[in-house]
């Protein structure tokens, strides 16, 4: 049985990814900060015997490291570091946070590795796939209007992080790539996103259903178009 560990699986993205593995069949262990207020994620645990919610602040390292320790047996087929966060909006140059800015590059950059490095065993049983939610801002080619300093430099550095986990855990049959959900109608994407959280997971979950071991290290769009870095 294929097994997908998703973080962030409560809400938005996360969650319409949770119900679409779900119904392939898949195991899936959700993780997000605060079950007890995941009302939608754990409705879905009464219909679905293979799925799993776990509690996890991804930048708590020592939970992340303990939950790897529980789940040791389990080899994962898909990882998808979901969890994410944008920062405050319309931070202009000479008006920049750094303990914000930390705060962001802590959750989009740092602590997406440190998931793969806790799990890196059950990855290696697996043969699994690393499929890092970034987005198109990480792009330097397609930065045309400017902004955004936190989000898009912590995006950049997660594209970076995923580029060289691609090369180095090429020797374990293991993959890793960088997807741009596009403009989602989510708490972070706001209400004028021009998707809605289900065409954004569908394409997503196509993505990585047709990657090759070539397309490992490359960043896509969730239609499975390539992005320039």
């Amino acid at each position: 049985m294929s097994q997908v560990f998703i973080t962030g699986a409560n809400r938005g993205i996360g969650l319409a990814l949770t119900k679409l593995y779900l119904k392939a069949g898949w195991d899936v262990v959700a993780c997000c900060r605060n079950p007890d207020q995941a009302d939608d994620l754990l409705y879905l645990i009464s219909d679905n015997p293979g799925l799993e919610v776990y509690q996890l602040d991804v930048t708590d390292y020592d939970a992340v490291a303990e939950l790897g320790k529980e789940l040791a047996d389990r080899p994962i087929s898909l990882l998808i570091n979901n969890a994410g966060y944008y920062g405050p909006y319309n931070v202009a140059v000479g008006g920049s946070d750094v303990e914000e800015w930390r705060k962001v590059i802590e959750i989009n950059t740092i602590a997406p590795l440190k998931v793969v490095e806790a799990f890196l065993p059950q990855l290696k049983m697996g043969q699994g796939t690393i499929a890092n939610i970034s987005s198109k801002m990480g792009s330097l080619d397609d930065n045309s209007s400017g902004g955004a300093y936190y989000y898009r430099s912590s995006k950049a550095a997660q594209n970076a992080v995923t580029k060289s986990l691609a090369i180095d855990l090429a020797v374990d049959g293991i993959k890793a790539v960088v997807i741009h959900p596009g403009w989602v109608r989510t708490d972070m994407g706001g209400p004028h996103g021009l998707i809605d959280t289900e065409t954004s997971a569908s394409g997503i979950q196509q993505v990585l259903n047709n990657l090759t071991a070539a397309q490992s290290g490359h960043f896509f769009d969730y239609r499975g178009n390539e992005i320039a870095w």
